[in-house]
C-alpha cells in the first residue's frame, strides 16, 4: 500500500499536461510526511475498530460499524480540507481505483466466496442465481433507461444511452455488509441470509461485467456493435473469468491432495501457498483481458469447498483467521478511504435534479428487481418453500450501495467526458452516503417490523434435518404452471442433480475425504464466533 500511495503521490497531476509538479520535498521531510500518512490511516483504523466495538456491545444498530468508518474518513477528510493540511500529506489519502482494484477488494471478495456455506447457497442456488445474474441486469437496465428517458424529458441532466447504462451497471453493485452484520447479530432465518449474502457475492462480479462491456460498446461505438455483440462479450467475461477461477481452485485441490504437504514441518510452505493461489487467480485472469474479480470470487468458493479440507487442521485454521483478518482490516480501511476521498474531492452539485431522479430510480429499480425475480423464483416453488413478501421487502431495502459503486464511479470519471463523469461520480457519491448512513443505519428497525429476525436456531434445525439441503418436492406443487413453470422446476432439479455429483463425484475426486462432516454451517463462522462474545 505504502509503495503504491508514495508512487501516486511522485506523479504529476491529472488536471492536464500543463500543471507542474509539486517541489520535491528533501527526502527527510518526505519520509516525515510518509510517516504522518501512515499514522493517520493507523489511527483512524484504530479508532474505527474500537467504536465498532463499543457499539456491538451496546448493541447500538442506528449506526453500524461501516458507517462508523465511513464518518470517521469523512470527518477526518473534511478537517484536512479546510485546514493548512500539506500537499504532499493530503495525497496519501486520495482514493486511486487502481490500488482498490489490485489491492484492497480481492481479499474481501475472496473472503466472500470462502466464508459462504455451501448447505444454504447450494439449497437455495437457483433463487441466488436468479437474483444477481437476472436480477442485477434488470436492475442495470430499468436505471439506464430510466436515467435516459429523464434526460429527454428535462427531468435531469441528460446523458447519452450509453452512459446511462453504465451509470445503471455501476449503481446496481450492492453491498450489504451492514445488513449482514445486524442479521447476525440479531438473528435471522437462513433462507433470507443466504440470499441477501449470495446475491450480494455474485452481484459485484456481475455489475463489474456489466460495467466493462458498457464501457467497450461505447469505446467502440463508431465501429457498429450490435446488441446481439454486446451480449456475446459479455458472456465471454464472465463466463470465461468463472471457468478461470474453478479452474484454478481445483488444481489447488488436486496439488493439497496428492504433495503431501499435510506435516508439521511443512505447514509453513501449505499456508504461503494457499494464501497465493487466490491472487494467482485474480492476476491470471486480468492478464487474460477477463475480470479477476469474479475469478477470484469462484476461486474462493473452490477453495473452501475442495481444497480446504486436504489441509491440515493448524493450517485450516490459520488461513480462516487469516483471510478473515485480512477481509475485515481492507473492508474497514475501504470505508474510511472513502470517506477520507469524498470529503477531499471536488464534486459537481450543479445537477441536483440527476441526483434526486437517480435515488428515485434506483429505488424503483431495486423493486423492479427484487419482486419479478421472487416472482419467477416461486412460479419454481411448492406452497412451502416459496419466499414470502416479507423477505422480498427485506431483499429489496438490503440494496446498499459501497465501495464497488464508488469505485466504479470514480473509473468513470477518466472514462467519460469532463461534466458526465463528475455528474455521475457526484450522484453515485450522494447514494452511497445516503444508503450507508440512513438505510444502513435504519436495518435494524426494518427487521424487528418485517418480523425476520430471530427464527435463525427454528430454519437451522431444517437445514439439519435435511442434511443440509431442502430440494423442492415437486409433486405437491399446481400443474396448471404452463411451460414457464416447467422450465424452471426443472433448473431447479438440475441444482438438486449438481449436489448429488458433487457429493458422489467431485468431492471423491479433489478432497481426501468423502464426507461432508467439515462443511460449514453458520455457527461455524468467524462472524458468528465474535457474536457469541458479545451474546455474553
Amino acid at each position: 500500500m505504502a509503495l503504491e500511495l508514495s508512487l501516486a503521490s511522485a506523479s504529476p497531476p491529472a488536471g492536464g499536461g500543463l500543471a507542474q509538479p509539486p517541489p520535491l520535498a528533501p527526502p527527510g521531510k518526505e519520509q516525515q510526511v510518509a510517516g504522518v500518512g501512515i499514522l493517520l490511516q493507523i489511527s483512524m483504523l484504530v479508532l474505527s475498530f474500537v467504536l465498532g466495538h463499543v457499539l456491538r456491545r451496546h448493541r447500538f444498530y442506528y449506526l453500524p460499524e461501516a458507517s462508523a468508518s465511513l464518518l470517521i474518513g469523512l470527518v477526518v477528510g473534511g478537517l484536512a480540507n479546510i485546514s493548512n493540511t500539506e500537499t504532499n500529506t493530503r495525497t496519501w489519502f486520495n482514493f486511486h481505483e487502481e490500488f482498490f482494484f489490485l489491492f484492497l477488494l480481492p481479499p474481501i471478495i475472496f473472503q466472500s466466496g470462502f466464508s459462504l456455506s455451501p448447505k444454504p447457497f447450494f439449497a437455495n442456488f437457483g433463487a441466488i442465481v436468479t437474483f444477481a445474474i437476472l436480477g442485477t441486469f434488470i436492475a442495470s437496465v430499468v436505471t439506464g433507461v430510466l436515467v435516459y428517458l429523464g434526460g429527454l424529458t428535462f427531468l435531469m441532466y441528460k446523458l447519452p444511452l450509453v452512459e446511462c447504462l453504465m451509470f445503471g451497471a455501476l449503481i446496481s453493485a450492492t453491498d450489504p455488509v451492514t445488513v449482514l452484520s445486524i442479521f447476525q447479530e440479531l438473528g435471522s432465518d437462513v433462507n433470507l441470509y443466504a440470499l441477501v449474502f449470495g446475491e450480494s457475492v455474485l452481484n459485484d462480479a456481475m455489475a463489474i461485467s456489466l460495467y466493462r462491456t458498457m464501457s467497450s460498446v461505447r469505446s467502440h461505438a463508431a465501429g457498429g456493435e450490435n446488441f446481439f455483440m454486446m451480449i456475446l462479450q459479455f458472456l465471454e467475461t464472465f463466463v470465461g473469468s468463472m471457468s478461470s477461477g474453478v479452474g484454478v481452485g481445483f488444481i489447488s485441490a488436486l496439488l493439497f491432495k496428492y504433495a503431501g504437504l499435510d506435516v508439521d514441518n511443512l505447514q509453513n510452505l501449505e499456508c504461503c501457498l494457499f494464501v497465493l493461489f487466490p491472487y494467482f487467480s485474480y492476476m491470471l485472469a486480468e492478464g487474460l483481458g477477463l475480470s479477476g474479480i469474479v475469478s477470484i470470487l469462484f476461486t474462493g468458493m473452490v477453495m473452501k469447498h475442495y481444497t480446504y479440507s486436504n489441509l491440515s487442521d493448524n493450517s485450516q485454521r490459520f488461513v480462516s483467521a487469516f483471510f478473515h483478518l485480512l477481509s475485515s482490516l481492507a473492508e474497514t480501511f475501504v470505508f474510511i478511504y472513502m470517506g477520507f476521498d469524498i470529503a477531499m474531492e471536488e464534486h459537481s452539485w450543479s445537477h441536483v435534479g440527476f441526483i434526486f431522479f437517480s435515488i428515485i430510480f434506483i429505488v424503483v429499480a431495486r423493486a423492479a428487481n427484487v419482486f419479478s425475480c421472487a416472482y419467477l423464483v416461486n412460479m419454481s416453488r411448492p406452497e412451502h418453500r416459496r419466499i414470502p413478501v416479507k423477505h422480498q421487502k427485506a431483499l429489496w431495502f438490503s440494496g446498499l450501495r459501497g465501495a464497488m459503486a464508488f469505485a466504479l464511479a470514480l473509473q468513470s470519471v477518466h472514462e467519460l467526458p469532463e461534466g458526465h463523469g463528475k455528474t455521475i461520480f457526484t450522484t453515485t457519491t450522494a447514494i452511497v452516503v445516503l444508503t450507508v448512513l440512513l438505510i444502513g443505519g435504519s436495518t435494524g428497525t426494518m427487521l424487528e417490523s418485517l418480523d425476520v429476525v430471530g427464527d435463525e436456531n427454528t430454519s437451522r434445525e431444517n437445514y439439519e434435518d435435511n442434511n443440509g439441503y431442502m430440494p423442492p418436492s415437486y409433486e405437491e406443487g399446481t400443474s396448471s404452471g404452463g411451460g414457464l413453470r416447467m422450465k424452471l422446476k426443472q433448473f431447479h432439479k438440475s441444482t438438486t442433480s449438481f449436489t448429488a455429483l458433487d457429493k458422489n463425484y467431485l468431492t471423491p475426486f479433489f478432497t481426501s475425504q468423502t464426507d461432508d462432516d467439515n462443511d460449514d454451517d453458520f455457527s461455524q463462522q468467524p462472524q458468528n464466533r465474535r457474536l457469541a462474545f458479545y451474546d455474553q
